[in-house]
């Protein structure tokens, strides 16, 4: 593997995006980008982008605006810009462009887990063409709280408070997701069963679960569960792509497995090619649970075999 460090001047206009292209040794078969999730940084990704690359797969991934290296090079942990609820997709499509002119005839494939798969959603629906695949991982169908958040948030703005931050507001959003968990040790136990990478996400200088957006960006975040829901949105994503839909039963941002068969159910009411797979008894990061991340990792790569017929 070799691999290549990227910065480019975001959407908003204000923060330079760090990212990277990881290449295989063998001959590339195609192009995966990955679209890391809230609070969290592309490289906790190591271990798939590994097993992309040994299947032949160039891998690109950014650390989007606020998040991982793009935050600590900038100081900027709490800002997405003023630029809308699309930012980071527009952010994801630069490196698109990036990418592929440096590979223009690979096959181009999108992975995104948790926010990723959300930012991967409106990405789809907006510059779908060309792509050969969708596959999402822990994604949320409709968002609980989303739809009585954003009128809140938007007031705020209107007030003048758009670049307050309220860590309670994130509270709103995100703090009801350890409720069917006994005993939790963590607020974020809802990540993982496994304790050990529950630590070692909290131990990870390049996460951020405590810095809070700001009013301005919690009110993006929200605008783009909003607007990734129901078949209004999915007949916007080109029919001609394929999506695989994978999560965990006991995953709170897909409601049990319920949100992810709802995604599922859009698609395929609007005449997309979906298959779904859920991992009974594990949370959120499917990928990252060391009894079953090969079996995922492997999962996504047949899926993409099939679609480039290998």
């Amino acid at each position: 593997m070799a691999f290549e460090e990227l910065s480019f001047q975001s959407f908003n206009q204000k923060d330079h995006i760090k990212a990277w292209i990881y290449t295989p040794i063998r001959k590339p078969r195609g192009i995966v980008q990955l679209v890391h999730g809230f609070g969290e940084h592309s490289r906790r990704y190591l271990h798939m982008i590994l097993k992309l690359n040994e299947a032949g797969f160039v891998v690109a991934a950014d650390d989007h605006v606020a998040h991982g290296k793009t935050a600590l090079d900038s100081g900027n942990w709490s800002d997405w810009g003023d630029k809308g609820y699309m930012t980071m997709a527009e952010d994801e499509h630069i490196l698109r462009t990036i990418v592929q002119e440096k590979y223009p005839d690979l096959p181009f494939f999108m992975f995104g887990h948790s926010m990723g798969s959300m930012i991967a959603r409106g990405y789809a629906a907006t510059y779908g063409e060309g792509m050969a695949g969708l596959l999402l991982c822990g994604t949320s169908g409709v968002f609980p709280k989303a739809a009585e958040m954003v009128p809140l948030l938007k007031k705020l703005i209107d007030e003048g408070k758009g670049e307050e931050i309220n860590p309670d507001l994130l509270g709103e959003f995100l703090g009801w997701m350890t409720e069917r968990i006994e005993n939790p040790s963590t607020p974020n136990d809802w990540i993982a069963g496994d304790p050990d990478v529950v630590a070692d996400h909290a131990n990870d200088p390049f996460n951020n679960f405590i810095s809070p957006p700001n009013i301005r960006s919690l009110y993006y975040f929200g605008m783009m569960m909003e607007t990734i829901v129901g078949t209004q949105w999915a007949e916007k994503v080109p029919v001609s792509i394929p999506v695989y839909n994978i999560a965990g039963d006991l995953d709170p941002v897909g409601l049990y497995g319920e949100g992810v068969y709802a995604v599922s159910n859009w698609l395929g009411e609007t005449g997309h090619r979906v298959k779904t797979k859920i991992y009974s008894g594990y949370r959120h990061e499917i990928h990252n649970y060391r009894d079953i991340r090969d079996e995922v990792e492997d999962g996504i790569i047949d899926f993409m075999n099939t679609i480039i017929g290998e």
